[in-house]
Order: structure tokens, then sequence, then C-alpha cells
């Protein structure tokens, strides 16, 4: 049987560009024992995606080849299988890549609760919803009654850890790029202030919201807020460094802070990535899926139509063009 799939074939420079990839037409190879063919149905777009682009092999996961088919994270339905453990008709997640059909042996997959749509596992089950979860909770460990501040709060990581936050009884503090995102955060999710950070005053606007002071900060963005946020950052407080967007498509990143302050206030700074936490996915689906159940995490989705449209789609997480979770249906 023939299937789409598009490779990636070129680096990017700075933007992506759909000189980049490679639209082809490739052949179901037969099943191994232990194999199942997922009919992929739902794809993620992540930030993520443009360092997986970039030669660069001293980051947490070795770039995509070129030749090969791009990665990404999705959900499918199993449509044949050799496998007693993943039968025909059960729905998984896992890394997929940009195609429309692909064979696994089960590895890096994980089964789909029933009952749960597949829009709301990409959006809090899959890769945004276990990246919130690991930085938030085992990351950050936050306790009730602190005050945390969520850049890109909007986006597909931030407005989950913002989410969980309220739900373990902390005052949640959002930043996003536009009002109408900024009033979505407040109104729909239950978060305690969201500020539009292409403010003017967006330093006076965080120290009001945040009038005990700050003492966690779960960094998407990178640039001014950033720089706003760490110096409303309490003594022993704690930032979990998930992304950089600001800077993946310049050439030359933005200053960081003055370290002076990590001392005086023993901060905590601590990047982390998905790879190293892969062995934590069921338990943190399950705990995910309970917030979802108790109504305690929303979300939003913003659905491409066709593999195809990823080629520009992508850019919408650059642009802050996109309103919620980016995805392709396929």
């Amino acid at each position: 049987m023939e299937y789409t799939a598009i490779k990636l074939v070129k680096r990017p420079e700075i933007a992506i560009t759909p000189d980049l990839f490679e639209v082809v037409r490739l052949e179901t190879p037969p099943l191994e024992d232990g194999q199942f063919l997922i009919k992929q149905t739902h794809m993620s777009l992540d930030p993520a995606m443009k360092g997986w682009m970039m030669p660069d092999r001293d980051s947490y996961i070795p770039p995509v080849e070129l030749g090969d088919v791009m990665r990404s994270g999705g959900i499918g339905e199993i449509v044949d299988s050799k496998n007693s453990g993943f039968p025909i008709g059960a729905r998984v997640q896992g890394l997929t890549g940009w195609t429309e059909y692909l064979v696994s042996n089960g590895q890096g997959m994980n089964l789909v609760p029933e009952g749960i749509p597949s829009e709301a596992v990409l959006c809090v089950l899959a890769l945004p919803g276990m990246t919130a979860y690991q930085g938030l909770m085992n990351v950050g460990k936050p306790k009730a009654g602190e005050t945390i501040v969520v850049s890109a709060a909007a986006g597909s990581v931030g407005s989950m850890v913002g989410q969980i936050a309220k739900a373990e009884g902390l005052n949640v503090i959002g930043t996003a790029g536009t009002d109408e995102k900024c009033q979505w955060l407040v109104d729909d999710l239950g978060f305690d202030a969201a500020i539009n950070y292409k403010s003017e005053s967006l330093q006076a606007e965080l120290a009001a919201a945040a009038p005990n002071g700050v003492d966690l900060y779960f960094e998407n963005t990178g640039g001014v807020v950033q720089h706003a946020v760490f110096e409303l950052m309490n003594a022993h407080g704690r930032i979990m460094v998930c992304g950089m967007i600001s800077d993946y498509n310049t050439l030359t990143p933005s200053a960081g802070p003055n370290w002076v302050p990590i001392i005086k206030k023993r901060l905590t700074i601590q990047g982390f990535t998905m790879p190293d936490h892969y062995d934590k996915i069921p338990g943190m689906i399950q705990a995910m899926s309970k917030y979802l159940m108790e109504g305690k995490i929303k979300y939003r989705a913003h659905s491409l139509d066709g593999l195809e449209s990823a080629i520009d789609g992508i850019n919408l997480l650059f642009t802050g063009g996109n309103t919620g979770k980016l995805m392709v249906k396929l």
C-alpha cells in the first residue's frame, strides 16, 4: 500500500522554508513478528522541531538526518498487527513522524486510554502535557500558596503548566502575545493574572500581579519576559528552563540576566528535556488523565488539514499565529 511522507532534505538557516522538505510516496513494508502498522490520525507540531532540524549533535537528541522522514509526535490507530500487546483497533501515541503510516515494534509507543478524544490526547497526554508535568511537578516541586509565572502561557506547554499549577493550589500568572490570549488564560483556564508581554509596562504589571514575589518561573521564551521575571524571583526560587522560542529564529541569542542574583537569592535554574524521562511517561499519563477527568484541565486545539499543511503551518509556532495546541489532522 502506498502512502505519503515528508522527508527533511535540507537544514534551515534561520527560517523554516518549504525547500527544506520533500514530499514522497512510499510503500508499507510487510510486518515482521512483534511489529504493527499505524495509520496516523493526528500529528503534533511543536517548537522543538526547529532544533531537531539543525545539525547540532551535542543537543539532547540527535538531529533528523537529511533524507529521513521529519520527526514529530502523533497519535494513530493500529490497522495491522503481529504484536499481541498492540492489537488492531487500538490507539497509540508516540514519535511518529510526518507520515500517513508507520511501522513500529512498540518502543516509545503508549496505548491511549479509551474514551479520550484524539485532540485531547495530543493537547494533554502527549508531549506538551508530559513536558508540563515533568517540568512543574518533578523539576519545580511546587508548594501550595506559591506564585508561578509561565511564559508563552497560551501555548501547548504553558497552558498545561498553568492549569496543573492551579490544581495544585498555586497563584498563577501567565504571559502571552495578544490580549485575546491573555483573556482566554484568565476567563477560561482560571489563571489569576495574564499579561501581554508586548506591554510597555511589563515589569510593573508583573510586579503588581505578584506582590509577594515569584517562587517559580516556567521558562518557554527567553527575551524580555525572562529579564522581567528574574528581577522578581524570591529567595530559593526555582526556574524550569523548557524553551527559548524567542531565540529560535535569530542568529544571535539574546543576552541573559546577570548571575549575581542567583547567588544572593540561592536560585535553582534547571534545564530539562523529555527524552531523559520517557520511563516516567506512563505514570504521567495517569496523572494528567486524572486532572482531565476531574475537569481541572481544558485545552484548545488549532488544527490544520492534511499532511502537507505542516510544511508552512509549522511557522505559526514562531509567529504566534496559532490559537492553541498546533496539530495536523490526517
